[in-house]
């Protein structure tokens, strides 16, 4: 699993002693990118979209390599399973309607209703988990898809910022228009040829820091820049 805020050991050491440390080591892309994007999000546990957030590391991550967003996705895509699950837990109090069940030893509708809450309590895990750990990261250097199947199964993508191609971002209905997410489509050159940010906060945002990123990269290979 990427390890998501949990600060990089190294990090720490570095920015201890000296407070310019940081900056001179930082590439001059990043302090570029920081200036244009400035601070979007917060840096709390459960963010949905976070530009430079301070704790953020994940397993692959490079040297020098600058976390510039983290994402998941909007917090309202999970209204409607959250609305379902209230629903489910007024069901059982109504089993005492249904004779079938009013014919079982008290023992037995005991462990029948036991057994129901406990369905609803696992899809809620499996929800809210799926939510937190099904995160997309961009850096400096590459996009990072982090997709959760399960608690012994993850995977994990990654394109470089030159080897992107297209990039196309929707947003459509109502429902999106009006909270402000949507996906976005990515085109690459990599092993993995498309990428997808689905359901993201701010996606024009992030479609126009993409695009500058992209329009960097083609400049830096133009005039030869070290970054």
């Amino acid at each position: 699993m990427a390890e998501v805020y949990k600060a990089n050991p190294t990090s720490h050491k570095a920015t201890k002693g000296r407070g310019k440390s940081k900056k001179k080591r930082e590439r001059k892309s990043v302090t570029h990118l920081r200036k244009e994007v400035g601070k979007m999000g917060r840096d709390s546990l459960f963010t949905s979209f976070s530009s430079f957030p301070s704790q953020v590391c994940f397993e692959t991550q490079e040297k020098g390599e600058a976390v510039v967003l983290f994402m998941r996705q909007h917090p309202v895509v999970n209204l409607p399973w959250i609305i379902m699950t209230v629903f489910l837990l007024t069901i059982p109090p109504l089993f005492e309607y249904f004779p079938p069940y009013m014919m079982l030893p008290t023992n037995y509708q005991w462990m029948m209703s036991l057994i129901f809450y406990l369905f609803v309590v696992g899809g809620v895990l499996a929800k809210s988990m799926a939510w937190f750990f099904n995160i997309y990261i961009v850096t400096d250097e590459r996009v990072v898809d982090v997709d959760f199947v399960n608690l012994f199964y993850r995977v994990i993508s990654t394109a470089k910022i030159e080897e992107i191609q297209d990039l196309s971002i929707i947003q459509s209905g109502v429902w999106e228009t009006f909270f402000g997410y949507g996906k976005g489509e990515i085109q690459t050159a990599a092993e993995v040829p498309q990428f997808e940010f689905y359901r993201v906060p701010h996606p024009d945002k992030v479609g126009s820091l993409l695009n500058q990123m992209i329009d960097m990269e083609e400049q830096e290979k133009l005039e030869g820049r070290v970054k």
